[in-house]
């Protein structure tokens, strides 16, 4: 797949709108999600200026955070919003792809280094959705000051790991894998119960059960449908984790992958 690669933070201003340029989404204050994620969200979409977070579970790679991420990204980036991806260089962009998500408008970010909150501050002037894996110290003035941003610039703020003060924060708290039966069989989809929590209109705690992936994006589980077989194994839509400090020595300056056609 073709792409570029574009070192140090000073580049993004490259490829990044300047935050008084015209909005792509042509000024909506809110970006779609799937139907089926609506009820979760206060306003049923990812406003325009929030702070959305993806909590992880135990341990977090198996948590099935990864499959949220990608379903709240999938349908704003069909309908034209441009994504990032920042501190996860295990992202998976042919699961991102086959979900929907166009790999033309996704910025990829594998290794921010060092100047972590630069690269986020520089994507939220410039990009509609940006997520970012939560680096294991982050101060509480840092994520205040990143927070304040997105809602100046009018992005959406989705950071993946423990970050307080969220507008929302979802969490995958319950799942089963569907697909296998008596001793064969391939996993072909996890029902999975989301909660989401957070302050104002979204300060009374919901749950829904969904089919992550589903039938298109996700759906939601009928009542009547039949028990899901649990069993161990980790998600072949990739995988998304808090990452530690940044390395130091010629990875400290950031990456910028942008894929999609050049």
């Amino acid at each position: 797949m073709a792409g570029r690669m574009v070192v140090g933070s000073a580049a993004l201003a490259g490829l990044v709108r300047p935050a008084s340029a015209p909005d792509p989404a042509g000024g909506h204050r809110l970006l779609p999600v799937a139907p089926e994620l609506t009820g979760l969200l206060p306003n049923r979409g990812l406003r325009r200026g929030s702070t959305i977070a993806v909590a992880t579970g135990q341990p977090p790679r198996r948590s099935g955070g990864t499959s949220l991420v990608l379903a709240l990204l999938a349908e704003a980036s069909r309908a034209g919003s441009w994504c990032a991806v920042v501190g996860v260089p295990t992202f998976g962009a042919g699961a991102a792809a086959e979900l929907g998500i166009a790999l033309d408008r996704l910025a990829l970010v594998p290794h921010p280094g060092p100047e972590w909150a630069t690269v986020i501050a520089a994507l939220i002037d410039g990009v509609d959705v940006v997520v970012t894996a939560v680096p294991t110290a982050v101060s509480a003035s840092v994520a205040n000051r990143l927070a304040a941003r997105a809602r100046q610039r009018g992005s959406v703020l989705v950071p993946y790991g423990q970050w307080d003060g969220a507008d929302v924060t979802l969490q995958v708290v319950r799942g089963a894998w569907e697909g296998l039966g008596q001793g064969r069989g391939r996993l072909r989809r996890r029902e999975v119960t989301v909660s989401a929590r957070g302050r104002g209109a979204a300060a009374r705690p919901k749950e829904i059960k969904v089919w992550l992936p589903g039938d298109g994006l996700t759906r939601v589980i009928p009542r009547s449908a039949p028990a899901a077989v649990s069993v161990t194994g980790r998600s072949t839509a990739g995988r998304l984790r808090p990452v530690g400090p940044a390395p130091t020595g010629p990875s400290r300056r950031a990456a910028l992958t942008l894929v999609g056609p050049t």
